[in-house]
C-alpha cells in the first residue's frame, strides 16, 4: 500500500511537473496523499508534508517574496554575465518566433503552422520560369570561371535590363518588390552557376540597397534605389578588413568629423581612413557602403566623442579612394576585391540616414544581417544540392561497372540517398523560413542556423556527388559541371560569419538569452533593480526547469507523449521533436546555472547544445513542409530518411553534451531524466537509403519534385544544361536497360563476336546477328551517343596551363 501511494503521489507530481500548473497544485498532490498516507506509512505522510511545506515556503509568492526572494535576487546579480552594448544590440535584433518556441520544451506546433506556404505570385513565378532560365542559359561554367573570369557583358545586360539587382527595391522606386519566397526561388535556380548566383544575391542581401530601405533618408532614397534597382549603380558594402572579420565590432577604421573646404566653400564632413578586403562586387562597383568607427574629438556635433560604428554611401570615383583590383576567390572568381582609402573626405549627408543615424551601423548590420543571412547563402546551398541531385542521380544510373548501372551498388547508395535527404531539408528549411520573412519576422536565430547547417550541407552534399561521379568530377573543363562549384564550396562556409564562429558562439550563445522565455526577462530584472519582476520570472523560470524535466524524462518512457497535429506517417517524429525540446530545454538551463559566465567560453558545449536546437527547427521544417505539400510517390520514405537522420544527430549532440559538461553529478542526473533507457535514434536503415537512391537516379515523381526549383530546361547555342541531358537519358532508361541485357546475354552465349567489347561494337553486331531490329539498333545508337558524351572528359594542349609559356620544358623534344 505504501509503495502504491508513493507512486501515486510520484505520478501526481509528474503531472503536475508536466503541466507546469503551480505550486498550489503540488502542494495539493502531497496533502491529499499525505492525508491518505496516514493510516498506512507515517514516514511517507510525513516527508509528502514536509515536502508540501517546503514547497508552499519557496513556491507560493506571498511566502518567498519575503525571504527567498531577496536572496536569489542578490545571488543573481553576482553570478549574472553581463552583456556589453554590442550584444545587447545583436540579442534586440530580430524577433523571436519558433525557435522560442523549441526553448521552451513545449512548442506548440499550431504557432507553426498557422503560417502556410501560398506559394509565388504569378508575376514572381513567370520570373522565375522565364528571366532565371534565359540567364542560366547565357552561363557556361568554364568560360566564365577560367576563360574570362567574369559574366559576358550580354549578361551583365540583361540582368541590369530585367532588374536582377532590384528584387529587393519596391516597385515605386523602380524595382521588382518581390518577396522573400521569390528571392530564394530566384537564387535557388541561379545556384547552378556559383558566379551568377553570387552576383546577384549580394545586391539583394547585406548591402545599400536594404540599409537604404530601413534607414536612408528620402532624399537617398530617391536618388539611389531607382539608380540600384536598374543596375546604372551596382553596390557593394565594405564591413570586413585584414583585422576585422568574424569579430566586425572591432572595426579599426575610422571616420573624423572635420571641416575643409570644398569649391570654396568650408564644409562639415568626415575624413575617413580605411582598409577592406573580401568585398564582393567591389572591383566592378559604383557606389560603396563602408562601415567605419566615428569620432568627434573637436566636438563640432556635440559632446559625444565616440559615436560608434556608422555607415555611409560612397560614390566611386571619390578623391582618396583606391578601388578596382581584384582577389580571386577559391573555385569561383566572382567579382570581389580590397578597397582602401586615405583621408577621404565626406560630407556628413552621404551617412545613411542622415547625421542623425551616426553610430547606429551596428544596430543596422545586425537588424540587415538576420534576414539576409536566411536568404542568400542557404537558397545557394539548397540550388545546389537540388543540381546535385539531378546530376549524381543522372550519373550514376547511365554509368555502367559490372554490366550494372553504379546506382545500383550500396557504396554508391548511401551517399546518393544523403543528398537527397540533405537536399529536402535544405529545401524545406530555407523556403519556410522565406515564408516566415515574409509574415514579418526577422528570424536572427534561424538566419545563423540556416546559414551554418545548409552551408555545411552544400559542402557535404557536393563531396557525396564529386565521389559518386568518381574521374568525370576530379577532371577539369568545360564539361565537368561540377568541379568549379565543389572548389568554391569554402567561400560559403566561410563569408557572412565563419561557420566555426557561428556554430560555437553565435546560434546558442545568441538564442539562450534571445530565445528563452524568462533569461532576457531575469536579465533586465536585474538591470532596473526590479524585485518583483525577478520573482515574477526566476520562479516561472524554476517552474520551467521542473517542467522539461517531467516532460523530457516521461516522453523519454513514451509516457504521456505530446499531442500533436500531425498525420500517422510524421506524428512520431513531431513526438520526439517535443521530447527532445523539453531535453534541450533542460540541458541549456543545466549548463547555464552550473557554468554562469563562463559557458561563453565553453564553445564546444555552447556548440553542441546549438545542434541540438539548429536540428529541433529543421527538423520542424520538414514536418511543416510535409503537412502543407501534396506528398508525391516516394516522399514519404523521403521524409521519414530526413527526419531521422535529424533525430540521430540531435540525440548526438544531447549525449556529447552529457559526455562533457564539467559538473558530473549534473551531468549524471540529466543522462537519467534525458536518456533514461539509452539513444535510440539510429541512422536511416539501408532499405531506406536504397530506396532513395533509386528514386533520384530513375524518372521519378520525387526526383522531379526534388528538382522543381532548379535549372532543368535545355540550354541555347553552347550552353548545355546536364541536368536536362541526364532526364533525358532518364526517361529513356527503362527501354535501354532491357536492351543492354538483350545484347549482352547474346555475347554471353556467343551470339556475337568476341571482340564486340564496346557498347557500340556490341549493338551492331546485334543488329546483324538479328538480336536487335534495326528500330532497337538506331535507338542504342543515339543513347550511348549521349552517354558516352556524359561520361567523356576534357583533354588540352600540352601548353594550355602555363600563363608563361616560356617557362616550358620539352620533354619529349623532336
Amino acid at each position: 500500500m505504501t509503495l502504491i501511494l508513493f507512486l501515486a503521489a510520484l505520478a501526481g507530481l509528474l503531472f503536475v511537473m508536466r503541466r507546469e500548473s503551480g505550486a498550489k497544485h503540488a502542494i495539493g498532490v502531497m496533502l491529499v496523499v499525505g492525508v491518505l498516507s496516514l493510516s498506512s506509512s507515517v514516514w511517507l505522510s510525513l516527508l509528502l508534508f514536509v515536502g508540501a511545506a517546503v514547497t508552499a515556503a519557496a513556491g507560493l509568492p506571498q511566502f518567498r517574496m519575503n525571504w527567498l526572494t531577496p536572496r536569489a535576487f542578490a545571488m543573481f546579480k553576482k553570478v549574472a554575465p553581463k552583456v556589453s552594448d554590442t550584444e545587447r544590440v545583436a540579442l534586440e535584433a530580430g524577433t523571436v518566433g519558433w525557435d522560442g518556441e523549441l526553448f521552451t520544451g513545449r512548442p506548440d506546433w499550431h504557432n507553426l503552422l498557422i503560417n502556410r506556404h501560398t506559394g509565388l505570385s504569378a508575376e514572381e513565378q513567370s520570373f522565375l520560369d522565364n528571366q532565371c532560365t534565359q540567364a542560366m542559359a547565357m552561363c557556361n561554367s568554364w568560360d566564365l570561371a577560367v576563360e574570362r573570369a567574369d559574366l559576358p557583358k550580354e549578361l551583365w545586360d540583361f540582368l541590369k535590363k530585367e532588374k536582377f539587382f532590384g528584387m529587393i527595391i519596391p516597385k515605386e522606386f523602380g524595382g521588382l518588390g518581390f518577396s522573400a519566397k521569390a528571392q530564394t526561388a530566384v537564387l535557388q535556380k541561379l545556384a547552378a552557376n556559383e558566379m551568377l548566383m553570387v552576383t546577384v544575391g549580394v545586391p539583394n542581401s547585406l548591402g545599400p540597397g536594404e540599409l537604404l530601405l530601413k534607414y536612408g533618408t528620402d532624399e537617398q532614397k530617391a536618388h539611389y534605389l531607382p539608380r540600384l534597382a536598374d543596375g546604372r549603380e551596382i553596390p557593394c558594402f565594405g564591413l570586413t578588413g585584414p583585422r576585422a572579420g568574424s569579430d566586425a565590432t572591432s572595426l579599426p577604421d575610422t571616420g573624423i568629423v572635420c571641416k575643409q573646404e570644398v569649391d570654396g566653400k568650408e564644409v562639415l564632413g568626415i575624413r575617413l581612413n580605411f582598409e577592406k578586403r573580401w568585398i564582393t562586387l567591389a572591383p566592378v562597383a559604383t557606389v560603396v557602403g563602408l562601415a567605419f568607427r566615428m569620432f568627434d574629438p573637436d566636438g563640432l556635433l556635440g559632446e559625444t566623442e565616440d559615436h560608434g560604428i556608422t555607415c555611409a554611401l560612397i560614390p566611386r570615383n571619390t578623391d582618396g579612394m583606391e578601388i578596382g583590383r581584384r582577389h580571386c576567390p577559391i573555385g569561383s572568381p566572382f567579382m570581389n576585391g580590397p578597397i582602401k582609402g586615405k583621408d577621404v573626405f565626406i560630407p556628413l549627408d552621404y551617412i545613411i540616414g542622415g547625421q542623425e543615424m551616426a553610430g547606429e551601423g551596428w544596430r543596422m548590420l545586425v537588424e540587415c544581417l538576420s534576414v539576409g543571412r536566411c536568404i542568400t547563402l542557404p537558397s545557394g546551398a539548397a540550388g545546389a544540392a537540388a543540381y546535385a541531385v539531378g546530376t549524381a542521380g543522372g550519373f550514376t544510373r547511365v554509368r555502367r561497372q559490372f554490366n550494372t548501372p553504379v546506382a545500383e551498388m550500396e557504396g554508391v547508395q548511401a551517399p546518393l540517398a544523403r543528398i537527397a535527404g540533405k537536399t529536402y531539408i535544405a529545401q524545406a528549411a530555407v523556403n519556410h523560413t522565406a515564408n516566415m520573412i515574409d509574415k514579418g519576422e526577422k528570424p536572427a536565430v534561424p538566419s545563423a542556423i540556416l546559414k551554418y547547417h545548409l552551408t555545411e550541407f552544400q559542402r557535404d552534399i557536393l563531396t557525396d556527388a564529386m565521389d559518386v561521379h568518381g574521374g568525370k568530377a576530379v577532371t577539369l573543363g568545360p564539361r565537368n559541371y561540377l568541379g568549379i562549384g565543389y572548389s568554391s564550396t569554402p567561400v560559403s562556409i566561410t563569408v557572412e560569419g565563419a561557420n566555426i564562429m557561428t556554430r560555437s558562439l553565435m546560434i546558442f550563445g545568441q538564442g539562450a538569452i534571445r530565445c528563452h522565455p524568462y533569461v532576457l526577462k531575469e536579465l533586465a530584472a536585474k538591470d532596473n533593480d526590479d524585485i518583483k519582476a525577478f520573482d515574477e520570472a526566476f520562479f516561472g523560470h524554476a517552474g520551467l526547469v521542473f517542467g522539461n524535466a517531467a516532460r523530457a524524462f516521461t516522453q523519454a518512457l513514451s509516457i504521456g507523449k505530446a499531442d500533436v497535429p500531425f498525420d500517422s506517417a510524421s506524428r512520431k517524429f513531431a513526438q520526439a521533436l517535443a521530447r527532445f525540446s523539453s531535453a534541450f530545454g533542460l540541458c541549456a538551463d543545466a549548463a547555464m546555472t552550473t557554468l554562469g559566465g563562463e559557458l561563453k567560453m565553453r564553445e564546444l558545449l555552447s556548440a553542441r547544445l546549438g545542434d541540438m536546437l539548429a536540428n529541433l527547427y529543421l527538423g520542424s521544417m520538414v514536418l511543416k513542409n510535409w503537412h502543407e505539400a501534396q506528398p508525391v510517390e516516394g516522399e514519404k520514405e523521403l521524409m521519414e530518411y530526413s527526419m531521422t537522420l535529424l533525430l540521430h544527430r540531435t540525440e548526438q549532440a544531447l549525449d556529447e553534451f552529457l559526455k562533457n559538461l564539467p559538473s558530473r553529478p549534473v551531468a549524471i542526473a540529466l543522462r537519467v531524466i534525458t536518456l533514461p533507457i539509452g539513444r535510440c535514434w539510429a541512422e536511416p536503415s539501408d532499405k531506406l537509403t536504397s530506396k532513395l537512391a533509386r528514386a533520384i537516379s530513375t524518372d521519378t515523381p520525387l526526383r522531379s519534385k526534388l528538382m522543381a526549383g532548379a535549372w532543368t530546361t535545355e540550354g541555347e547555342g553552347d550552353v548545355p544544361n546536364p541536368v536536362a541531358q541526364y532526364n533525358s537519358l532518364l526517361k529513356d532508361y527503362n527501354k535501354a536497360e532491357q536492351l543492354y541485357r538483350k545484347a549482352n546475354k547474346a555475347y554471353a552465349k556467343g551470339e556475337l563476336p568476341m571482340t564486340a567489347l564496346h557498347p557500340e561494337e556490341r549493338f551492331e553486331a546485334a543488329l546483324e546477328a538479328e538480336v536487335f531490329s534495326q528500330e532497337e539498333a538506331d535507338f542504342m545508337r543515339q543513347y550511348e551517343a549521349l552517354v558516352l558524351e556524359m561520361l567523356t572528359v576534357d583533354d588540352f594542349p600540352f601548353d594550355e596551363f602555363a600563363r608563361n609559356k616560356g617557362t616550358l620544358i620539352a620533354h619529349n623534344p623532336a
